[in-house]
């Protein structure tokens, strides 16, 4: 599913540039005041995926009413963990974890990278199956490579991008032949490619196994059961997951009031599926999904915008509310 970009968050393409020098402690930081010195740009990453479209939307629209000049480039995580890390990307607001674990933890041990903490509440990530195929006795994924099981599903896994922390965890399920699935063939696609697999499938009554997360809108459209997953593979709590705000340590300790909203922009996994529905799903315009879900939840942007300045210094909410034409909070 594409996910053009518009008005001032335009893809550009990422230039050459010397990796950033510098180096410090964040937290000393984010108390301070905005000051003319803190440049206007902010450069986001987001992979296609609509979910992280849908919150980069809302926090380049408030970065915009705030004076800032933000742009996303549409990179892959790989791509995106090596941006951070060179000073080539800003902020990235989809860092899936343990998904992602593997690309985190390198991007974390060169130094140049900070955690915000987590911007989404309830995520998961893991197998799924449609409901039907859970009510015939595949509950857990060691029943999937079970004789009576195993050639219903094709011996097929289905995954999305090369690359992603999901894609990353069902090679690694292949390659080290957990819960037996060695011999299983791994169809990795685009997240639109898998999930219209998964739909024909259904439309069918057939047997697809895939990787199933939430928030999406698959969740919404798909009754569909994760897997129980006593390995682990996926992750302590059946694939409980943190999505992650991450920023680049230079231009963090440069930008101390931009990194106040970042720190404390937050959804709840129901919130993020609703945007990702109405974008991803209903294909409606970012800017008016990302308008309809703000004007709808005023308080929880100005929560946002606790101890935020404009970047001239004057007080946030009233600015973004008039800018946005938000309602009262």
């Amino acid at each position: 599913m594409s996910s053009p970009f518009t008005k001032s968050h335009l893809i550009k393409p990422l230039p050459l540039r010397m990796a950033l020098a510098g180096s410090g402690l964040l937290l000393a930081t984010l108390s301070a005041p905005a000051s003319a010195a803190e440049e206007a740009s902010v450069v986001f990453a987001a992979p296609p995926w609509p979910g992280v479209t849908m919150k980069t939307e809302i926090a380049s629209e408030i970065f915009e009413a705030l004076g800032y000049s933000p742009t996303t480039r549409q990179l892959g995580a790989q791509i995106t963990y090596e941006g951070i890390s060179l000073g080539e990307v800003d902020v990235y607001l989809a860092a899936w974890l343990p998904g992602q674990s593997t690309m985190y933890n390198a991007a974390m041990e060169k130094g140049a990278m900070v955690d915000l903490g987590n911007n989404v509440n309830g995520a998961r990530a893991n197998f799924a199956v449609p409901r039907y195929v859970a009510e015939a006795g595949v509950t857990s994924l060691n029943d999937v490579d079970k004789p009576e099981f195993a050639d219903k599903f094709d011996k097929t896994i289905y995954s999305i991008e090369i690359g992603s922390g999901s894609s990353e965890i069902a090679n690694r399920a292949v390659d080290e032949d957990i819960y037996g699935l060695g011999d299983w063939d791994l169809k990795e696609s685009s997240t639109a490619g898998m999930l219209g697999t998964v739909a024909n499938a259904i439309k069918r009554d057939e047997w697809v196994m895939f990787v199933g997360w939430t928030p999406h809108w698959m969740g919404v459209e798909y009754d569909m059961v994760f897997l129980e997953d006593p390995k682990d593979l996926w992750g302590p709590g059946g694939g409980a997951s943190d999505v992650k705000t991450l920023a680049n340590k230079a231009w963090s300790q440069a930008h101390p009031n931009a990194t106040v909203f970042l720190d404390q922009i937050a959804f709840t996994s129901e919130e993020q599926s609703e945007l990702i529905y109405g974008f991803g799903k209903e294909e409606r315009p970012q800017e008016e999904v990302a308008g309809t879900w703000m004007k709808a939840n005023p308080a929880k942007v100005k929560g946002w915008l606790e101890g935020v300045t404009t970047r001239d210094g004057e007080p946030a909410w009233p600015a973004v509310q008039k800018a946005l034409g938000l309602p009262d909070a």
